[in-house]
């Protein structure tokens, strides 16, 4: 027999969206909600721009309408707190519209930090800076969340509040959760020339381990002279650091300095591919090798 259209059930929003739950399904809801009645997240770490992917969004809503509905709680004080749909929001207006689709959920304050960071994490391209405080929020809501340790359970919940528990749904390993957690601790600039690359990954991890007027101490130096400190450079400085000895004349002979560093060292694409899979990114490469030289220079020190 031939197949009919007629017999095609689309489904609703509500429907493509229900839990299942009889319990849940009474504590949430999809809802047209005026823009006007959206507030964002408080400490909302993800960025809206508008980039090519915001126009292409744009576009996407003139046409169609938002077809994913945003998440988001009610607010004591009226309105709703936006917890994912931050540049959906910002697109819809952009295309005109005066509300959006929402699915409206009951959730306590650490329920919404987890929500907030899971569904913004699975974006294609996020700063460095969005890493570094959305990792930072979830770790501290799940610290929360457990509650004190149990008496004699320390080790084991010591294990549970580490970066691991956050790399089992990331697609970050746990050392390098830890080292963007690491980048909230650097001075606003310093974070912001992470995000535009002006300061490298690595480096900026080190330098978050100065003080903050060590910092400030660096970036005047560097653009005195000009510099961005290598990684050995910025190791260098955190040793300094935490041996009480970093002023403004060290830093300035640590960037005057002509290492032997200046001579590259090349590996080629071709041997890296017998030991990384092709899905490694070069950060993620250049991690792993990293951290198996630090093992090596621990046991050979």
């Amino acid at each position: 027999m031939k197949s009919s259209a007629r017999n095609i059930k689309m489904k609703s929003f509500d429907e493509l969206f229900e839990t299942g739950d009889p319990v849940d399904s009474t504590r949430e809801k999809i809802l047209e909600i005026p823009l006007n009645q959206l507030f964002p997240f408080k400490e909302h770490p993800f960025k809206v721009l508008e980039d090519e992917s915001m126009q292409d969004m744009v576009e996407s809503i003139k046409k169609y309408g938002v077809l994913v509905p945003a998440i988001a709680r009610p607010r004591g004080e009226g309105g709703y707190e936006l917890i994912s749909g931050h540049r959906r929001k910002y697109a819809s207006k952009l295309a005109g519209k005066d509300s959006m689709p929402v699915l409206v959920r009951e959730l306590d304050d650490d329920e919404a930090v987890l929500s907030m960071v899971d569904s913004n994490l699975q974006r294609e391209n996020i700063l460095p800076s969005e890493k570094a405080w959305a990792y930072k929020m979830k770790l501290d809501a799940i610290r929360r969340k457990a509650g004190r340790p149990a008496k004699g359970n320390s080790c084991q919940v010591g294990e549970k509040y580490s970066a691991e528990i956050l790399s089992e749904n990331s697609s970050d390993s746990a050392r390098n959760i830890h080292r963007y957690i690491r980048l909230t601790e650097l001075i606003p600039v310093f974070l912001q020339m992470a995000d535009e690359r002006k300061l490298p990954f690595n480096p900026a991890v080190e330098l978050s381990y100065l003080q903050k007027n060590e910092q400030e101490e660096v970036l005047k130096q560097m653009d005195s002279l000009g510099v961005v400190p290598s990684l050995e450079q910025a190791r260098r400085l955190k040793q300094y650091s935490q041996e009480g000895k970093l002023n403004a004349g060290v830093i300035e002979v640590i960037f005057a300095e002509k290492t032997s560093s200046s001579q590259q060292i090349t590996l080629k694409r071709g041997r890296l591919k017998e030991y990384f899979p092709g899905t490694y990114t070069v950060r993620e490469i250049e991690d792993v090798i990293f951290s198996l030289l630090d093992t090596w220079k621990s046991e050979h020190a």
